[in-house]
């Protein structure tokens, strides 16, 4: 088996894995109810959008195809680094609800393991890095 063959299988299999974190993703977020607010809708919005540029890079994988790729994983990477924000400041906001009187520093470790959990955003960022990597010296990238 030649080296291309491998790498392009290896990067068909990088992709789908991503595109299959994309779609549990999902259906985990629509399970755990996860449509109280505008902002709970991000994660919906950002997994679809990382499905879309990934089938688009599978269908047409040119230079700036893959180049809009990067890019919209750079979003997800970023929305994904949000979520893990807002998690922990709901955890703080309940730790300090039910505790009045502390501080911050004395709820912070509290927080991280709160009801909100905390890397459960990072699923996201984890299939923005599988993208990102299949998309490593990309043959689509030469220039002719």
């Amino acid at each position: 088996m030649s080296a291309e063959l491998i790498l392009k299988r290896l990067r068909l299999f990088l992709l789908g894995l991503a595109i299959f974190i994309f779609a549990g993703t999902v259906i985990e977020l629509w399970f755990t109810n996860h449509m109280e607010s505008a902002i709970q809708l991000i994660p919906f919005g950002l997994a679809g959008l990382g499905i879309l540029a990934i089938g688009a890079a599978l269908i047409a994988p040119q230079r700036a195809t893959l180049l809009g790729l990067r890019v919209v994983m750079g979003l997800v990477a970023l929305g994904s680094c949000f979520g893990i924000y807002e998690h922990i400041e709901h955890n703080l906001a309940f730790e300090l609800d039910i505790r009045p009187n502390a501080t911050v520093a004395q709820v912070f470790l509290d927080a991280l393991g709160g009801t909100s959990p905390l890397l459960a955003p990072g699923i996201l960022a984890l299939a923005a890095i599988l993208v990102l990597a299949a998309t490593y010296y990309h043959p689509g990238f030469k220039r002719q």
